[in-house]
């Protein structure tokens, strides 16, 4: 009995730790006062309105957007093959490369946002975009080879190799049995990419100039000179969006028959 009743108050406890930030953003973002508070001065939509009125905002945005989708779409497009020959083939280095394409997960961030600028954007006079392209692809590629991987790895072998001697090309029962049967891990992929892309700040903030920049790292510039809630407002909007994007994945796509 009082294992019972421990239990719905453990979960509740929980769901509270874990929602409760997102409710005081939602909260704070609807205030109707001139400084970020909570609890909130009164009940408005002003500040949600002002987010999409700031210029700023729009074009970063829109810049972590084209990164976020775009290079976790590079970033797969190399992940793929490179899952599948670590899954199907016994390399001899198979280890070691699995540790390299795993290594802008262990290296810290900061460590690899400096890098390239001290050795890629600085001496060679990099664009600036295409630097932040390849560094959140680079980002990105571990966690498309590794979750690929998974779906690889349960896949069981003898399926593709039976269409094999039924007359299919190799290159043709990959895209006729393998991909069908991953595309749970595929999509998996993509979304745990986009999320880690759209979200990163310290590669992003040393690979940032003038007039590009990431939404997250323009967010903590305006946070430096506003103390208004309209960063809050964003901060809600950006929540639901990810929530969104979570959900036409299962609704559109089946996520959950694949997975």
């Amino acid at each position: 009995m009082t294992l019972r009743l421990f239990s719905p108050i453990v979960l509740f406890l929980l769901l509270v730790f874990l929602i409760g930030p997102f409710l005081i953003i939602i909260a704070a973002s609807l205030s109707s006062g001139d400084t970020l508070a909570f609890p909130p001065q009164g009940l408005s939509l002003r500040w949600v309105m002002k987010v999409f009125t700031i210029e700023s905002f729009r074009d970063s945005f829109a810049m972590s957007m084209f990164l976020a989708v775009f290079g976790t779409l590079a970033a797969l497009l190399l992940g793929i093959p490179a899952a599948y020959a670590l899954s199907r083939y016994k390399l001899p280095a198979a280890e070691t490369v699995r540790t390299i394409v795993s290594l802008p997960i262990i290296v810290p961030g900061i460590i690899v946002g400096l890098a390239l600028l001290r050795y890629l954007v600085v001496p060679f006079g990099f664009n600036i975009t295409l630097a932040l392209f390849f560094a959140h692809t680079a980002l990105v590629l571990p966690y498309a080879v590794r979750v690929v991987s998974a779906s690889l790895d349960n896949l069981r072998s003898d399926i593709e190799e039976a269409a094999v001697l039924l007359g299919s090309s190799r290159l043709g029962a990959f895209f006729r049995v393998v991909m069908p049967n991953i595309r749970g891990g595929i999509l998996a992929a993509f979304i745990l990419g986009f999320v880690t892309s759209f979200n990163q700040v310290p590669v992003s903030l040393f690979l940032s100039g003038p007039g590009v920049r990431t939404l997250p790292i323009d967010m903590l510039g305006y946070m430096e000179t506003t103390y208004d809630p309209s960063i809050a407002a964003l901060s809600a909007l950006l929540a639901f969006l990810s929530i969104g994007i979570v959900f036409l994945a299962e609704r559109f796509l089946g996520f959950s028959r694949y997975v």
